[in-house]
């Protein structure tokens, strides 16, 4: 019963980053001007990118190809986007990306540790983490390279820590308590919510000691 409630949520969580990265691809392009072939072909391309390739890499049907409702997902939340794009003035766009793409980083990651954990790929740590990340910040990448904006990535904000840690604390519950699974995972995506947003709104950024500073000419 448990590992039904689980795999439930674990779809209704893909389906909810699925429309939040596709959110985030048009709002990200909109104050460029795109046209809407434009705006919803990189809205299915950043909702589906970070699970294509944890898929390829678990040399396992792509999760799109079964599903395909996916795909209609993301074409209807980047034409969505796209109309109501005009209600938002340009100061608004950039926060209601960070504050999106933090929801969509959440949800993916919690649910592909969990996918690679059933799958039994590289455990019981090394797997679930590495593409727990990759999922997550998959499509958020492809959106930013194909916008022509700086990742989240590249940047000294905090990005890839809270989502390593909201995996590691997933995998750990996962290990230890099992039984609390679901429970674990609304925790887990929760504090990789709240770490991305206080680092969003108090500008918190990776320690010195832990970063390179830009070398000047």
């Amino acid at each position: 019963m448990n590992e039904l409630l689980m795999d439930n949520w674990s779809s209704w969580v893909h389906i909810a980053g699925t429309l939040a990265f596709a959110t985030t691809a048009v709002l990200a392009v909109a104050p460029r001007g795109i046209d809407l072939f434009g705006a919803t072909t990189l809205g299915i391309i950043t909702a589906i990118g970070g699970g294509t390739i944890r898929d390829i890499i678990l040399q396992v049907p792509v999760f799109w190809a079964n599903a395909q409702y996916y795909i209609w997902l993301a074409a209807g939340a980047s034409v969505i986007t796209f109309y109501a794009n005009s209600l938002l003035t340009r100061k608004y766009i950039n926060m209601l990306i960070l504050h999106v793409d933090a929801i969509g980083v959440s949800l993916f990651a919690i649910q592909a540790t969990h996918k690679v954990w059933k799958l039994g790929f590289a455990m019981p740590f090394i797997g679930p983490l590495t593409l727990g990340i990759i999922t997550a910040i998959g499509g958020g990448l492809i959106r930013d390279v194909l916008a022509g904006r700086q990742t989240l990535l590249m940047s000294r904000e905090l990005y890839a820590i809270p989502i390593m840690l909201g995996c590691v604390l997933f995998i750990l519950i996962l290990n230890y308590l099992p039984a609390y699974d679901f429970v674990g995972s609304l925790i887990s995506i929760a504090l990789i919510y709240a770490l991305r947003a206080a680092a969003i709104h108090k500008n918190l950024t990776v320690p010195n000691w832990m970063a390179i500073s830009p070398k000047e000419n």
